[in-house]
């Protein structure tokens, strides 16, 4: 059965994923910086992991402003805001300078890949091993719905409530050709279909006042009751005269 990967809405669970990824691995800041890259740039992980260290610092060590990359689902052009994850990435380049200094064989600072394999130094994370990390947090979290594609979703998501619903904005981010895709990728189209239709006046409305009760369906038949009502006010003012079963004649009094 093929996973369902669905953004994270809930902020006690994103802080919970942040800090496991963080704390529960030797590789716990890198893990957690490709999360914290992933979800403010909202690139496809395979772009995200990909990502070389002169992509995002510059000739004196400093965090770019942009970064430049080609989308290698769509051949699009992305231009990367990285600010939201300034900080981050210092803390992260610190570490990975440390981490090489306590190991000297292992030249993950001196890699090339901003994210490199901490057993093969010379290649980058792939995808499955990151996958297995964000398993493996799901696992201890008691949540079914993380996986690599969780931190593009989820930033996604805290754009689109954080921007008042702005979709045509979360589509550009995304690279998306129709706001439809965008709703579906991050698992509200569904959502939207029954937020549209809890506004939608389907008559529903009418029959609860005159019944006095949500489901006029229970008890007498709506017609039934209906007639009573009607029996009732016009018996205090009229003289009512029924003719067979379908038809009433009034005749007011002075």
């Amino acid at each position: 059965m093929k996973e369902i990967v669905k953004p994270i809405k809930d902020s006690w669970i994103l802080k919970s994923v942040q800090k496991h990824l963080l704390e529960d691995f030797d590789t716990g800041r890198r893990n957690y910086t490709i999360f914290q890259v992933g979800k403010a740039t909202m690139l496809r992980v395979s772009d995200v992991l990909k990502l070389e260290k002169e992509d995002v610092f510059d000739e004196r060590g400093r965090v770019k402003r942009n970064a430049y990359t080609i989308d290698k689902k769509t051949g699009k052009r992305n231009i990367l805001y990285l600010k939201p994850v300034e900080r981050d990435l210092e803390d992260y380049i610190i570490w990975l300078e440390e981490y090489q200094r306590e190991h000297p064989s292992c030249n993950v600072h001196s890699s090339k890949w901003l994210f490199p394999s901490f057993t093969r130094p010379n290649k980058h994370i792939d995808g499955k091993r990151y996958y297995m990390i964000m398993h493996k947090v799901g696992e201890t979290l008691n949540v079914n719905y993380l996986g690599t594609h969780t931190m593009r979703k989820t930033g996604a998501y805290l754009v689109y409530e954080q921007t008042g619903h702005n979709i045509a904005l979360v589509m550009k981010l995304l690279n998306h050709s129709s706001e439809q895709m965008t709703l579906a990728y991050l698992g509200l189209d569904q959502d939207y279909r029954e937020n549209t239709l809890d506004t939608i006046n389907f008559g529903q409305q009418l029959c609860n006042a005159i019944l006095g009760r949500k489901n006029w369906r229970d008890g007498q038949s709506f017609y039934s009751k209906l007639s009573e009502l009607i029996l009732v006010y016009f018996s205090k003012n009229d003289k009512l005269m029924l003719s067979g079963s379908s038809r009433l004649m009034i005749t007011n009094h002075h």
